[in-house]
């Protein structure tokens, strides 16, 4: 089968009353960007499940120190293709221009299905769980419509269906919110980066209190004898020590080395480090971008990964990792075993008592409603330049005349992402999303290797730092994480490919049909001198 391609990429001119996406963006708005759409719910919850499977201090720390190296390679790695192509769209474009309109579309295609809109919907979903430690009607058991439960099912590794479809207080409260920050992000560039400057703000100082609060007055003598006296910290960490992980869902159970264990439990920190890469989507809109888009990349990405670093050190230093999951106290039960997995939550309670929980709430809907924003605000610049490229629905690229905003893009996204928190289904779509999130890192990150054969002489004011050198490291370490998620965790891996090839009939239709809707023709598309 011979793939067409879509539209040359020669710009067409718009017409001069055509309104056009306004550079209002500096650094600090850039970079908080950045932090926001990173900064979600996983630090708060991530490091029970990964103590579970590490069972080792040295190796908990190790599964973000990996994680911490490849964000900030895959940041110094994005800053070259972004200060070379600072369009709308950015992975996306980087994708088109590299490999092809193709692998562009199905980059677009799967952020649009399962990537932005599912962490859309569950961190706003996640939002309205915390939002009843305030107010207990708000919850997931107290439904308004409950339409149907629909039983799990298997479909070769993957586990399908098991899931309720309907209102409830919680996921309503999550479906304001989506809704709400798509009207916001109509109104203008600037008050979407006004929103995000003040909740990142808020969600770093939450941040940097925790963590203080962890290396100060929670110091525990119990949590610092059972993980790092006596050689606890190293316990379990050598090279010949085997770690139990189940393969699939109700498989067999493996026995693996360090190796393959850290590779397993890549899809917590990942997915907590993940959406660092938002800040591209909006590249058009950042004053200075060529010095602005990669010093943001690397200033963001920095700061969470010391941060969450920090706070999954400052965790071991209150509670102990091991424990028991029937434990009375969250210190009995530990780490590994903190009630519903919110570590950060018994943290704050054990040096707080009762408030803990109530401050750690308030901490997390401040970081999850940044987070959610961040993500609305930046998803909908990546469908804008699909659609003037004649690979989306038209309407899609057209701006606001007055904000210049893509607001078919914002209430296309906000609408998928409510009925996804309609249908349950957005946190088994978070499952696929490490693997084809991996997927489409490697083949971007490729890009370097590609243009700096095909375009040796195109103007790029920021070389990627340690090239070739650190780039191949990513994709090398990438490709094994990838491959023990094949092989331990199929569940999060064949449902996500099966996503992404499902785009290929998609992108003929569109390739074939949508380029003569395109509102302009393929503008936004680069020439590189």
């Amino acid at each position: 089968m011979t793939i067409p391609e879509s539209a040359p990429t020669t710009e067409i001119a718009a017409p001069a009353d055509t309104p056009r996406l306004t550079q209002s963006l500096g650094l600090f708005s850039s970079a908080a960007i950045v932090i926001g759409s990173m900064i979600g719910s996983g630090i708060f919850i991530v490091d029970a499940d990964i103590a579970r499977d590490t069972a080792s201090p040295a190796l908990y720390l190790a599964a973000w120190v990996i994680t911490g190296v490849m964000t900030v390679i895959g940041a110094l790695s994005y800053g070259e293709l972004a200060a070379m192509m600072p369009k709308a769209g950015g992975q996306y474009v980087y994708l088109r221009e590299s490999l092809g309109p193709l692998w562009g579309f199905l980059f677009g295609w799967t952020l649009f299905l399962v990537i932005q809109t599912g962490t859309i919907a569950a961190v706003c979903v996640a939002f309205g769980k915390f939002l009843g430690v305030f107010f207990p009607s708000v919850s997931a058991t107290h439904w308004l419509w409950h339409i149907a439960h629909v039983p799990a099912w298997r479909v070769g590794p993957m586990v399908l269906g098991n899931m309720e479809i309907g209102v409830n207080t919680a996921n309503l409260a999550g479906m304001v919110v989506v809704a709400l920050l798509a009207v916001v992000n109509i109104f203008g560039l600037r008050l979407g980066a006004a929103i995000q400057n003040v909740f990142t703000s808020a969600k770093a100082l939450s941040l940097a209190g925790l963590i203080l609060l962890t290396f100060t007055v929670g110091v525990s003598a119990a949590a610092w004898q059972a993980n790092f006296a006596h050689g606890q910290f190293w316990k379990n960490a050598g090279w010949h020590s085997l770690h139990a992980v189940q393969v699939g869902v109700g498989g067999p159970t493996a026995w693996v080395n360090l190796m393959v264990i850290l590779a397993v439990v890549q899809v917590g920190t990942l997915f907590s480090a993940d959406s660092w890469n938002n800040i591209t989507y909006t590249a058009s809109e950042v004053k200075n971008p060529r010095r602005n888009l990669p010093l943001s990349l690397v200033l963001g990405t920095g700061f969470v990964i010391a941060v969450y670093f920090l706070a999954s050190l400052g965790y071991l230093l209150v509670l102990p990792m091991h424990g028991d999951p029937h434990g009375a106290t969250a210190a009995a039960r530990g780490i590994q075993y903190a009630s519903e997995d919110r570590v950060a939550t018994a943290v704050l309670g054990q040096i707080f008592h009762s408030a803990g929980a109530m401050l750690m709430a308030g901490a997390i809907l401040i970081s999850t409603f940044g987070c959610a924003n961040g993500l609305s605000l930046a998803g909908a610049r990546v469908y804008y330049a699909m659609s003037r490229d004649g690979l989306f629905f038209k309407s899609v690229g057209k701006l606001h005349p007055k904000y210049k905003t893509p607001v078919a893009g914002l209430l296309v996204q906000g609408a998928w992402t409510m009925l996804l928190c309609v249908s349950g289904s957005y946190s088994q779509l978070l499952d696929y999303i490490i693997f084809t999130e991996l997927i489409f890192y490697i083949l971007t990150i490729g890009c370097l290797f590609v243009l700096r054969v095909k375009r040796p002489d195109a103007e790029r004011p920021y070389r990627a730092l340690g090239y070739p050198v650190l780039p191949a490291l990513y994709i090398v370490m990438a490709i094994w994480i990838g491959i023990v998620l094949l092989r331990y965790k199929p569940q999060y891996t064949w449902p996500g490919l099966v996503i992404v090839m499902l785009g290929i009939p998609v992108y003929l239709f569109w390739s074939r049909h949508g380029a003569r809707q395109s509102p302009i023709g393929p503008s936004e598309s680069i020439s590189i001198q």
